[in-house]
């Protein structure tokens, strides 16, 4: 064997691996690599990794975790993506590879320049002109869905949770594929001839571009454009927007949102109700409070002498009790109403009802202030009345006229000539003073 030559300026292996990855840092900025996902692997520490090959070659590839938790694109086996990354080489093994930054379904930019095209053809012929309001809360609402999806879950759960009175049917169609969209048009064309049904929700959750094309079909948009239902569309998540969002009478981000939209939360309703009550019994309260004052202060006021006033005054306290009577009787009733109101909002929708009721609450509390109101005008009309009358037939009046009134000594008033005797003091009194007289001779006539 011949003698090799010394090699004083050999490289090792680590500085050989180290200089093709610094050689391949500085050569490769970011570049996007397209090609089929092959071997994926995901190990406990989050991480993937996955093979990138085409019919000629193949290249190892590595996704970190903190990249790998905002790819969107689930890199399964057999998928065609277009990744981004950086080309470098795993020193410890001398394996060539990528690291992937970020990752997307091969073909996107056709599906969106397709998008764009039939979007903005579509707004042209006036298809996303749909602004009719949806019923709130529908009566019976239909839901166009995949039966086994977790969209159908979480949009049952709000709904349970929400208001559990309305109807609720749901159309099962695929949600993803080719037969999807014609399977959603026909779901849309049962619901129409179903005459109960007043509202459509069409939903599915997330998932990639294609995943999502179905919503994007022509045929779907014109059909939900020419729904004589009005239709909510609630298709991916709050990045996702579809041709049946556009062609909508209304969309919500995610088919939770949606459920929230679509109905109010009857808790909400029952604290409502429960205020309103609690602001009747408090005005019902003042008005009887104010009501009470006005009579006492009408009872201070009359303080004119005689017994029919006395008469008058026992009628007015009777009709005080009797008009207390009827207030508590009153608000017991109102609060046997506001009772069967909170029964019958855990039986039935009570929108209507709720407005009913209020409107009724408001035209009562109205009511039983016009009614206190002219009861107490009436009353007090009535004591001036009498006072006037006692005022009339009162002796201070005949007094005022020239008349006097004679007292004997025990303050007995003189009708009779007959019953004094000459010599006895008596007391005149006049319409102002009195003065004393001695009787010196009576005459019978």
């Amino acid at each position: 064997m011949a003698d090799l030559p010394e090699s004083p300026n050999a490289l090792s292996v680590h500085e050989l691996n180290r200089s093709a990855r610094l050689l391949l840092d500085r050569h490769f900025d970011l570049v996007w690599v397209e090609g089929e996902v092959s071997t994926v692997s995901r190990p406990a520490s989050g991480h993937v990794y996955f093979t990138l090959k085409d019919e000629r070659a193949q290249v190892r590839c590595a996704l970190f975790r903190t990249k790998a938790m905002f790819v969107r694109t689930p890199l399964n086996q057999g998928d065609q993506v277009a990744v981004q990354a950086r080309v470098s080489l795993f020193e410890p093994r001398g394996d060539y590879q990528l690291i992937v930054e970020a990752a997307k379904p091969a073909g996107e930019g056709a599906l969106l320049a397709a998008f764009e095209a039939l979007k903005a053809r579509l707004l042209e012929e006036g298809v996303f002109a749909n602004q009719r309001p949806l019923p709130y809360p529908p009566r019976h609402l239909g839901i166009v869905t995949s039966a086994t999806g977790a969209a159908l879950q979480d949009v049952l759960a709000v709904l349970r949770t929400r208001w559990p009175f309305m109807t609720v049917s749901v159309f099962p169609v695929p949600v993803q594929g080719g037969a999807s969209a014609p399977a959603i048009v026909q779901a849309l064309e049962r619901a129409a001839r179903e005459d109960s049904v007043d509202a459509l929700l069409v939903t599915r959750g997330g998932g990639s571009l294609e995943d999502l094309w179905a919503f994007n079909d022509e045929r779907l948009a014109r059909a939900i454009f020419q729904s004589p239902i009005p239709v909510m569309s609630a298709v991916g998540h709050e990045v996702d927007t579809t041709l049946a969002d556009f062609a909508a009478d209304a969309r919500a981000p995610t088919p939770s949102a949606a459920a929230e939209q679509l109905v109010p939360d009857a808790h909400v309703i029952k604290q409502q109700l429960a205020a309103l009550a609690r602001r009747l019994m408090r005005a019902m309260d003042h008005t009887l409070i104010q009501a009470s004052q006005r009579l006492d202060r009408a009872r201070l006021s009359l303080k004119h002498p005689g017994e029919k006033l006395a008469q008058h005054r026992t009628t007015l306290e009777q009709l005080e009790r009797r008009l207390n009577y009827a207030i508590m009787q009153m608000l017991r009733q109102k609060r046997r109403d506001v009772a069967l109101l909170e029964a019958r909002l855990e039986r039935q929708p009570p929108r209507k009802s709720v407005e009913q009721a209020a409107a009724r609450l408001e035209s009562l509390d109205a009511r039983l202030s016009e009614a206190m109101a002219r009861q107490q005008e009436r009353h007090v009309r009535t004591l001036e009345g009498l006072a006037h009358r006692l005022h009339i037939v009162s002796p201070l009046t005949t007094l005022s006229r020239g008349y006097a009134i004679a007292e004997n000594a025990d303050k007995e008033v003189i009708r009779r000539a007959k019953d004094t005797a000459p010599g006895e003091k008596i007391t005149i009194r006049l319409a102002e003073g009195r003065v004393s007289a001695e009787i010196k001779r009576r005459f019978s006539r």
